[in-house]
């Protein structure tokens, strides 16, 4: 027999076996690629869709902020209050930052300070926001609270290895300062003034501080 004859069987066997397969898992195989079709689709729509929620999230909070700028800010809470509900991302977050903040600049610190401690007591927060959300209630607490407030909100704070632990023991320091415990206030100041792992305007700022307590007979 020749190898024509052969090449012409083997093909034929080949055709026979292809045509058996595709018999058999031919619609499973159209179908298969359908679904990739679809899902490819879907992907690309619902990226699409989450790009465009995100970008218009960013373009709210940035409104809010030029409007708190502008002291609009009945319009800012307004608008921050709907980017907390519907925002996408890290938005509504920052969204509930900054809404204490604007009732801070309304002049609500009670409401300022107990946004602040709503966001520090939600664990499902980073830890660093977290932080960051006690420190700003503290700082408000200097000047519309008392020294025992700053006292136990800061104490989180006042250890060795928080990264806010320096400004921590500064607003102590002014608390104690503003409630005319200067003996309190005095080595605060002093650790930041003498410690060199302190930001260098930090450490001016707490030496300038025990400069003027010291100056009234503190501590001599």
């Amino acid at each position: 027999m020749s190898d024509t004859f052969f090449r012409e069987v083997n093909q034929e066997m080949r055709q026979a076996k292809a045509q058996a397969l595709w018999t058999r898992f031919g619609t499973l195989l159209i179908l298969a690629a359908v679904l990739i079709v679809l899902a490819t689709g879907g992907w690309v729509l619902y990226d699409r869709w989450s790009t465009n929620r995100a970008n218009a999230s960013g373009d709210q909070f940035s409104q809010a902020l030029q409007l708190a700028s502008e002291g609009k800010t009945d319009e800012a809470a307004a608008l921050l209050q709907t980017l907390e509900s519907d925002g996408v991302g890290a938005y509504p977050l920052l969204a509930r930052m900054r809404m204490a903040t604007v009732l801070a600049q309304k002049g609500d610190f009670a409401g300022a300070v107990a946004a602040f401690d709503q966001v520090s007591a939600d664990g499902a927060i980073p830890q660093g926001l977290r932080d960051l959300a006690t420190l700003r209630a503290a700082i408000i607490l200097v000047d519309h609270g008392s020294y025992a407030d700053v006292e136990a909100r800061v104490a989180v704070l006042n250890n060795e290895t928080n990264p806010l632990r320096h400004s921590a023991r500064e607003v102590l320091a002014l608390a104690a300062w503003k409630e005319n415990r200067p003996a309190d206030a005095l080595p605060l100041f002093e650790q930041l003034r003498d410690e060199q792992a302190v930001p260098g305007n930090l450490r001016q700022r707490a030496g300038l501080m025990a400069d003027l307590i010291r100056g009234s007979g503190v501590g001599e």
